[in-house]
């Protein structure tokens, strides 16, 4: 393996193990790690585990979610697609081998599987079957829980889990059902279709995980049709572009309280509250830098700011002034912001 020989610095993060490399498709591979005896790498279904990575000099750091189920399967296993412009995605799929050591902070994720009783609906799109297939193999070996998939992909030859999926639908007949929606002879997935597949009458949880425009058709689908927000799960791999702000202000400064010190930088546009605060040399926590596991949040006090991505805070604490830090842009003259 080449590169990714740098440890983070007191950032939680750890060794892993390779153990196994399993292709998947042409352009997707399983990395199997040894299961570390740490007891904060206990996991749910559905979470995800951010990963360390330094390719040509520069630290890269990525989240994926595991494939692996914490009660059927003795390691943990991630799954990473290739993405064309991907750096780490294309690194991890040709560069790392048995025996490797990969840094990894503890699984986080708000991703997981309801304590209620109700039948799993899931929608997949890609890569996003990852912590569906966790999911999906749980609620099937360990409830009594029915469960549901519909998994888009391109063509047949980018299908993910294929054959696990057919094993598990033939095991589980009459509990689990599988429908592929195959882009290149279905076209792409409707709204319709989404409603076809999942009547909204049933008492249901329904999983969303995918590209954003298959995430945004599904999610915009049951709603539509009368699903409450409460029932609808999501977990989103990308984050939206920066924008700039519509009324026209321009902010100068951030004030940054952090660890009983504080620091007052000029602002570069574009800029996260997380990337300002690096700038200003503070050790601000971070872990996922996607929005989703709430790592760096970090409580606006004075000023505004809104967030590109949130799949970590509730409503509540948005309306308090909680922001993680990875994703929020200021959006007045002046912002402070008091880390925990």
């Amino acid at each position: 393996m080449r590169d990714s020989a740098t440890t983070p610095a007191d950032d939680g993060f750890v060794p892993l193990r390779v153990r196994q490399v399993v292709r998947e498709t042409a352009d997707a591979v399983s990395l199997v790690f040894d299961q570390p005896a740490a007891p904060e790498f206990r996991y749910l279904s559905g979470q995800f585990i951010t990963l360390s990575v330094w390719i040509g000099g520069t630290e890269h750091r990525r989240c994926y979610s595991m494939s692996s189920a914490p009660a059927l399967d003795e390691h943990l296993q991630i799954t990473v697609k290739r993405d064309r412009d991907g750096v780490v995605s294309n690194w991890l799929n040709t560069s790392v081998s048995v025996g490797d050591e990969l840094h990894a902070a503890p699984p986080q994720g708000r991703f997981v599987m309801s304590s209620h009783a109700r039948e799993l609906v899931a929608f997949a799109g890609g890569s996003g079957i990852t912590p569906v297939y966790s999911l999906v193999r749980s609620a099937l070996e360990t409830t009594d829980r029915n469960a549901r998939l519909l998994y888009a992909n391109r063509n047949r030859d980018s299908v993910i889990f294929a054959q696990n999926l057919t094993e598990l639908q033939e095991r589980h007949a009459g509990r689990f059902a599988v429908h592929h929606h195959i882009d290149d002879q279905d076209g792409i997935l409707t709204t319709a279709q989404v409603e076809s597949f999942a009547p909204v009458s049933s008492d249901a949880e329904f999983y969303i995980c995918g590209p954003g425009p298959f995430m945004d058709t599904v999610e915009k689908a049951l709603l539509s049709a009368g699903v409450s927000a409460e029932r609808l799960h999501l977990e989103r791999f990308t984050v939206g572009q920066s924008a700039s702000q519509s009324d026209g202000t321009v902010t100068e400064a951030v004030t940054i309280e952090l660890n009983r010190r504080t620091v007052t930088l000029p602002y570069r546009a574009g800029n996260t509250l997380l990337q300002t605060a690096r700038l200003g040399g503070l050790k601000a926590p971070s872990s996922c830098e996607t929005g989703s596991c709430g790592t760096c949040m970090a409580q606006v006090v004075e000023g505004s700011a809104r967030m590109l991505n949130n799949d970590a805070l509730d409503e509540d604490e948005v309306a308090e002034g909680w922001v993680v830090t990875c994703q929020a842009l200021p959006t007045s003259r002046t912002v402070t912001v008091v880390y925990e």
